[in-house]
Formats: C-alpha cells, structure tokens, sequence
C-alpha cells in the first residue's frame, strides 16, 4: 500500500487537535455514521471541530449535564444480527440471489462466489487485507463477497477505519457496495428518513472503496448500492437498488471542508479544551465558544444534541422548531422577534416574511374573534 509521509501542517493540525481533545485523551475513532451524519447537518462548525478533533461526544454531553439516550437498543442490535446472519447465511447464497435480480442482468444468481478471509491483526492489517482481497478478486474476474471488510478513510490527516456490511465484487471489475438494516420495506418501499441516512452511509463506504479502486486496474466503483431488508412484517430479506451519487457528493464536499477545521480552532480563544477532566463550566465555555447549527434531526444522530437544543431554546432561537422554519423566516432569528414583527412592532413592512407574519397574526385574531361565543351559565346550565 501507499505510505503517505505526515507533512508539517499536517503534523501541526494533530499536534492542534490532541489540545483540543485533552492530553492524556485517545482520540475517539469516526466511523461511517458519524461521516454521514456530518453530511447531514454540514453547517454546524461544532461538530465538524469536535469529531475532526476526536472528541468523544457522548462523555463531553455528559460531562455538560445534557447525556443523550444515543444509539440503538439491545433489542433492535440483536434483532439487526439475526436478520444479517439470515442474508448472509450459506456463503452469502440469497444475498448474491438479491444482488443479481437488483444488478446483475438476470433472474439466475451466480452459482460459483469467492468469499475471501479478510482475518488480520489489528484494523491496519484488516484494512491492507481488504484491499489485497479486492485487487485480487478484480483480477480474477470473477464473482467476490466481501463480508465485513475494512476501509480507511482519511479524515482531518487521520485514518478512519470503516466496516460495511459487505462489498460485492463483478465479473466486470465493478464492486458494489450492500448495507443490510433490520427496517422494514412494505410493498417495495421503506422510511424515507432511514433510507437517507442509509445512503449517506453507504456514500462514505463508496469514498473509501474509490481510493483502492484508483490503485487497481479493472476496477470501478458501483454509484449504486444494494439496501437488504426485512420484506413487509416477515423475517424474509428483499432488496432495493439507491443511488448515492448525491449523497456521495455532499459527502466529499463536507469532507474537504473537515479537513481544514484548523481555520476553525484558529478562531478558538487560547487555552479552549474539551478535555472531560474540566469543570463544567468549562467545557460549557469551550463548546459555546464554536458555533452550532441545531436542528431537531440532530436528536437522531448527535450525541451533543439535548445541550444544544437547551441552548437554543433558551436563546429564543427559531432554528429550535426545524430548518423549513428557520428558512421561511429569513432575518427573523428567534422567536421574539417573530412575535414582534407580527404584532407590528418591530421589522419593516416591505418585508415580505414581516408582511406574512402580520397578515397570519391578523387572521388570527379575526377567526378568535369570530369564535368567541356567550359565556356560559354560572350555574352550569346547557344554552339551547
């Protein structure tokens, strides 16, 4: 493999980081959801710091008082197993099956697959294995199943080791990326919200797949990725075709953008640290000292999320009640100054997000008016 030499910015930006995160703290390893849930949300220089750092999210919340419930329940983790034993039992036969029906060209799966031994020390080994594995299966020009190799990604001049499901490797060169969820898909359709977050994933496992395959002749990685599910209210796997050339995209820009968060701590006021050893307050000093970009999706993938929607909600802010309404609302950035353009007291009136706000208001008071009826008997009596 390729050994790429740390330049002096580079070491300068780890050195950086390591203050950030705390001396005697071990950075916290990125793994594809955390990749993927910076796509999702890639204004927030928050969190772009604190994961481009290292930074264990879930000890700082903690730390801060705000511990989120994160991640999924013991229940749903053996259940995901179970199903994802269940596709890939008998050397992976029904999810070749599903592979070729979606992306194969045919009704017939391929009767021979090579499924290599990806066992290595360590996820540097692991991860130089896979790629052996890839190189080789490419030129055998055969049918390949990858289960649970290891990917690396670099993210901010560190490696990130990352494990999807399984890659599939064609005949013709082409590897394809499978994700297998314990979500069900009813009558040929899933959660759009968990099949988003599925592709963002996916999107990551293509980047990292991208840097071997420029290494490898005949090689070519899939925009299409293969999502196993449990078919309707059964146990039964089915699958669906998702392309992620979008997510893929947004995923690399916001990626480039992590890798140059040192024009972010080169803002911090000196002697900021995330290090949990410090007080309370602060560390609530350090992570108010980095702007956030909340929104309420960020309950489903950030571990800071109850602190930061306490924060904005103390502030009035409106980003609080969801991104469609902070858009509508333009200038507007908390709720009292919502409030106020409405009851015409402040904002200017050629504004049109002002001018709606105040004919809502007036509607409003029209239809209250409106509605407003006698008052009823003391006695308790019914009117007729």
């Amino acid at each position: 493999m390729t050994q790429h030499r740390a330049t002096p910015q580079t070491t300068a930006l780890r050195q950086r980081l390591a203050e950030l995160r705390g001396p005697a703290v071990a950075p916290h390893p990125l793994d594809a959801r955390a990749l993927a849930a910076l796509a999702a949300n890639p204004g927030c220089k928050r969190r772009a710091l604190l994961d481009g750092a290292g930074v264990d999210k879930a000890v700082l919340a903690t730390a801060l008082g705000s511990p989120a419930a994160f991640g999924q329940s013991q229940f749903a983790f053996m259940r995901g197993n179970a199903f994802e034993a269940k596709v890939k039992a008998d050397g992976g036969t029904e999810l070749m099956r599903l592979l070729y029906e979606r992306l194969g060209g045919g009704s017939e799966a391929p009767r021979e697959v090579l499924v290599p031994d990806l066992t290595a020390a360590g996820p540097e080994g692991r991860a130089a294995r896979t790629a052996l594995a890839l190189r080789e299966a490419t030129g055998a020009g055969g049918w390949a199943l990858l289960d649970h190799p290891m990917l690396v990604l670099e993210v901010a001049g560190s490696p990130a080791y990352l494990e999807p499901d399984a890659v599939v490797v064609h005949p013709d060169g082409r590897w394809t990326v499978v994700e297998i969820k314990s979500f069900p898909m009813i009558d040929s359709s899933a959660d759009a919200a968990k099949v988003g977050a599925a592709a963002r994933q996916s999107a990551v496992y293509v980047l990292a797949l991208e840097r071997i395959a420029a290494v490898t002749q005949g090689a070519e990685v899939g925009h299409r990725v293969l999502l196993v599910c449990p078919k309707d209210f059964s146990n039964l796997p089915t699958a669906s075709v998702v392309d992620v050339r979008k997510q893929r995209a947004v995923t690399r820009r916001q990626l480039t953008r992590l890798t140059r968060i040192e024009e972010i701590a080169a803002a911090l006021p000196e002697g900021i640290t995330f290090d949990p050893e410090c007080s309370p307050q602060q560390l609530t000093a350090a992570v108010e000292s980095v702007t956030a970009a909340y929104a309420p999706e960020c309950l489903a993938a950030c571990e800071l999320a109850f602190h930061c929607r306490a924060k904005a909600r103390s502030f009035g802010a409106v980003q609080a009640l969801g991104r469609s309404v902070r858009g509508e609302l333009g200038g507007l950035t908390t709720v009292s100054d919502v409030l106020a353009a409405a009851a015409g007291k402040e904002g200017d009136p050629a504004d049109p997000t002002v001018a709606a706000l105040r004919r809502a208001a007036a509607l409003r008071a029209e239809v209250l008016e409106r509605a407003t009826g006698p008052a009823a008997p003391e006695d308790g009596t019914v009117c007729r």
